[in-house]
């Protein structure tokens, strides 16, 4: 069975690295397919995708079309006479023609619990929703937005993790699926399942700014933007006038603020912890990235800041 592969980022590139080590018997990868490099950093250069990266130390033709509903992108995908179309966070739309194409269809393995969380952003809309759980499943690709039906469907506990660990969990699982899926499609038995559609929920895309933090906020929100924020979004703020992207938060019961509470918008290194007052009660900034530096601890950040360990410094959202 000819298998092509498309995705884009690091929990793309992860399913892809998974299945290089094992594929069902019988079926090849023979192209992957990501999006185009894209200009990165202050020296504006052309980086590849993380799916480029493993699809070329593995020596696979890699194909980086600007949009699938052109006819030679479609003549080219058509001309690999692929039997199936695996799908990861590929960031781009198949059209129907495209769906079409492979002799067994187009699958899909989507991050979230179907059909909670249907759209680009399940993981992150999971976390600030406070869902315990977030998953995998592996869908048959259809022209809605992720409403085909679906199978092989794996669940992990949130627990304290971010979007990023909860996505690196999630793509063994996900390479599973689809390992399961080719074997079930190959025998002409796949388990499939169709979506309740008074279950759905969808997961709008991450909007600039969007996951800064504010001490208007619960201090519970605000820790559950930081688990959301990627590179791309980050959960950014100012203390004590330095703007910074916070990396890493937990929340703080009452046991861990000083006798006299923390009220919005005050910040403190307070028993070897930096804490930041918010509605309701506080919450510990463990890493963070000041604004031109390398990320660092809490403990780094306040080196020297005399303000935070005197109590007289604050927060702001930036």
């Amino acid at each position: 069975m000819r298998i092509v592969f498309m995705g884009t980022p690091r929990f793309a590139a992860d399913i892809l690295a998974c299945l290089l080590e094992q594929l069902p018997e019988g079926c090849e990868l023979s192209a992957v397919y990501t999006r185009p490099d894209a200009v990165r950093g202050r020296g504006k250069k052309l980086v590849p995708s993380p799916v480029k990266e493993v699809a070329l130390g593995a020596g696979l033709p890699v194909f980086e079309p600007r949009t699938l509903r052109s006819d030679e992108a479609q003549a080219q995908l058509a001309e690999l006479r692929p039997d199936a179309v695996l799908v990861a966070a590929y960031g781009m739309l198949l059209p129907q023609v495209v769906l079409d194409i492979p002799r067994f269809g187009c699958f899909n393995a989507h991050a979230s619990l179907l059909p909670r969380w249907r759209g680009a952003a399940p993981v992150e809309r999971a976390l600030l929703a406070g869902d315990e759980q977030v998953g995998v499943c592996v869908m048959k690709m259809e022209a809605g937005l992720d409403t085909g039906d679906f199978a092989y469907c794996a669940a992990v506990d949130c627990e304290s993790r971010s979007a990023e660990e909860l996505l690196a969990l999630m793509a063994p699982l996900a390479a599973e699926g689809f390992r399961a899926l080719l074997r079930a499609v190959e025998a002409g038995d796949v388990p499939w399942q169709r979506q309740d559609e008074a279950l759905v929920t969808y997961a709008r895309k991450i909007e600039k700014g969007e996951l800064d933090l504010s001490p208007a906020l619960g201090p519970l929100d605000n820790v559950r933007r930081v688990r959301s924020a990627s590179e791309a979004h980050p959960a950014k703020c100012s203390i004590d006038g330095v703007r910074a992207a916070i990396a890493q938060a937990a929340p703080v019961d009452e046991d861990g603020l000083p006798e006299e509470g923390l009220a919005p918008g005050a910040a403190v290194f307070f028993r070897k912890r930096l804490l930041l007052g918010a509605r309701g009660g506080a919450f510990e900034v463990r890493r963070l990235k000041p604004e031109g530096k390398k990320e660092m601890d809490a403990a780094a950040f306040v080196a020297g800041r005399q303000n935070l360990r005197a109590a007289g410094a604050t927060w702001e959202t930036e």
